[in-house]
């Protein structure tokens, strides 16, 4: 079900590698899945840059929705992705230009996303923050998710 939704949305999955240089995409214990930090690359489709001058808000919203998506595709690495109960926790990370304040706007691109997923279940507890991220990265999110 959760593969259809993903896919009605126009996503194809697929889980991710377990192994990424000297980290795992993701790490279970017992029914709590942790995702490492995802980034906003799809099919090559890199969004990189600083939100509020070189990148837009509605195009960092849609790198935040990219980055959910390849954190259930990090999930996928260690878990059945059918078996996500609920979203947890998200922690969106925005790399932001001088006086850009609007993360919240940003991360809500994660968050929309996920209820379009998961209705109800993936409602979250979630922190939005502007950072400066590693490689000119626009924006990168991680999650906790509860599996049944």
């Amino acid at each position: 079900m959760i593969v259809e939704r993903l896919r009605e949305l126009g996503y194809d999955y697929e889980p991710a590698a377990l192994e990424m240089l000297t980290f795992h995409t993701a790490a279970r214990i017992g029914n709590l899945v942790f995702t490492s930090g995802q980034i906003p690359s799809l099919n090559g489709t890199q969004i990189k840059g600083k939100v509020g001058a070189d990148i837009d808000l509605a195009t960092a919203r849609k790198a935040a929705e990219i980055c959910a998506f390849n954190c259930l595709r990090a999930i996928g690495a260690v878990a059945d992705i059918e078996q996500v109960e609920r979203i947890v926790k998200v922690l969106g990370m925005v790399n932001v230009a001088d006086g850009f304040d609007a993360t919240a706007s940003v991360i809500n691109g994660c968050s929309e996303f996920l209820t379009k997923v998961f209705d109800d279940d993936g409602y979250h507890a979630r922190s939005a923050v502007g950072v400066v991220l590693p490689n000119q990265w626009a924006v990168e999110v991680e999650m906790v998710v509860a599996l049944k």
